[in-house]
């Protein structure tokens, strides 16, 4: 086996060819190895001819080094020579590469470990290149490995091993793998400084992460002693619930104690339960009773109403009852005069309306602003020859626009306190008696107080 591990690179430029048109040639297409170095670095002599792959052992040995060095990681290397060889834990790396590199240059059973090994890391890659029949083709495929970058040592086992692969294009794979070594070292010198300054910048985070964990610990301890406080705190609280517990525990014990020294207690509350519930519907029937007493004198008062009604009913209809004028029908006075009542009660219109029917007028009503708007009580003031307004029973505003109105046209105006029918009859019967037709009155002259019938609606 050579000492050396690996052949140099030899060869010559070529003159430069007649290029067809369209076609040119790569500066690595002119390098063409001498003919001393494909007799030297040729195919071993038990090389197959045909279309089938090349084995490790039958690619050229200048291939060795690449093919070694870039597709099989160092770890793996030394994991696979250790399945066939035997060699001291301390061997270096290059060593180990070196001798597996001369036991390439024949089949041996390294050899055969590591084709298969390749074979198997490699086997979709082989597929990929197996697609291609010229050189050209071949070429073409390295050619995309090595612009992407990625699967470079897949790429260079594949094309190395196909059996398409002239000495050109070993040739040119030689040379591309060779550079592309050149600027992993220079890459590796750049990632040495980059390294250097990632370790710089490391040291600086491991005294910040050193100075962080100090706080972390000072806080570790604070909350340590706040929890420790908060520990001893819920002791006290649960040594001071469990003292009330046993009070409570006590209390209930002297509590059974005396219910049972007064066998009679529950009758008690029982009985002072009903008490309040009797009290409770005594009050309830008062208030009944007071609202029922309420509804009678209301009842009481509409039943006087109604006879005081009756009563005057009975005595205009009775040819020989006192009158103011009993000569003299009340239809003759009254007839055709318009007899305008403000105010009164509700209940009482109809009978207010009969009492100036049968004195021979007409009957006109507004309830004094109570639920009529006061707006119509000037169209009924203008239409009325007579005014009887019972100030009891309308609003302030009405009453003094009432006044103000019958003063200013002259019409007579009546006022009376009471709302009764009887107290409206003999402000009829007045008016009935009264020859004073269409004369104006002073302010207070007409009002006329019934004190007897001051009963308000």
């Amino acid at each position: 086996m050579s000492q050396v591990p690996y052949h140099v690179a030899g060869g010559l430029f070529a003159a430069k060819p007649a290029a067809a048109p369209g076609q040119g040639l790569s500066d690595f297409g002119r390098f063409l190895p001498s003919t001393a170095a494909v007799a030297a670095d040729g195919p071993p002599p038990d090389q197959a001819a045909g279309s089938r792959r090349r084995k490790l052992w039958e690619i050229n040995h200048k291939f060795h080094c690449p093919v070694i060095g870039s597709c099989i990681p160092v770890a793996e290397l030394r994991a696979l020579m250790k399945k066939v060889m035997h060699f001291p834990a301390d061997t270096g790396d290059f060593v180990l590469h070196t001798t597996a590199v001369g036991a390439c240059e024949t089949r041996s059973r390294l050899a055969e470990l590591l084709h298969k090994h390749l074979e198997k890391r490699f086997a979709l890659t082989v597929k990929q290149f197996a697609a291609a029949k010229t050189s050209q083709q071949l070429g073409e495929l390295w050619r995309q490995a090595v612009r992407q970058g990625s699967h470079i040592p897949a790429a260079l086992w594949a094309a190395w091993t196909h059996p398409a692969c002239d000495p050109v294009l070993e040739q040119l794979i030689y040379g591309d793998i060779h550079m592309i070594q050149h600027q992993l070292g220079t890459g590796t010198r750049a990632d040495l400084k980059a390294m250097q300054a990632l370790r710089d910048e490391n040291r600086e985070l491991l005294g910040q992460l050193e100075k962080l964990r100090q706080e972390n610990e000072a806080l570790r301890r604070e909350k340590a002693d706040e929890t420790g406080t908060l520990g001893q705190r819920i002791v006290d609280l649960r040594a001071a619930l469990a003292g009330r517990d046993a009070s409570l525990a006590t209390t209930a014990g002297q509590l059974a104690q005396l219910r049972e020294s007064l066998p009679d207690l529950k009758d008690r509350l029982s009985l002072l339960r009903r008490a309040a519930d009797a009290e409770a519907r005594i009050a309830a029937l008062t208030a009944h009773a007071a609202s029922q007493q309420d509804e009678i004198e209301r009842l009481r008062r509409q039943l006087a109403d109604a006879g005081e009604t009756i009563d005057q009913l009975a005595t205009t209809d009775d040819p020989g009852g006192a009158g103011p004028d009993p000569g003299a029908p009340p239809a003759e006075k009254l007839s055709g005069k318009c007899v305008l009542c403000v105010g009164g009660r509700s209940g009482a219109v109809d009978a207010y309306r009969q009492v100036v029917e049968q004195c021979g007028g007409r009957f006109l009503h507004h309830d004094g602003g109570l639920e009529e708007s006061l707006h119509r009580i000037d169209g009924v003031l203008a239409a009325a020859d007579v005014v009887i307004c019972q100030a009891g029973c309308i609003s302030h505003n009405a009453y003094w626009r009432v006044k103000e109105r019958c003063k200013r046209t002259g019409k007579p105006c009546l006022f009376v306190k009471g709302a009764g029918v009887s107290s409206f009859g003999r402000v009829v019967s007045e008016l009935n008696a009264d020859g004073t037709e269409g004369q104006s009155r002073p302010d207070d002259a007409g009002i006329i107080t019934n004190v007897l019938d001051n009963h308000s609606h």
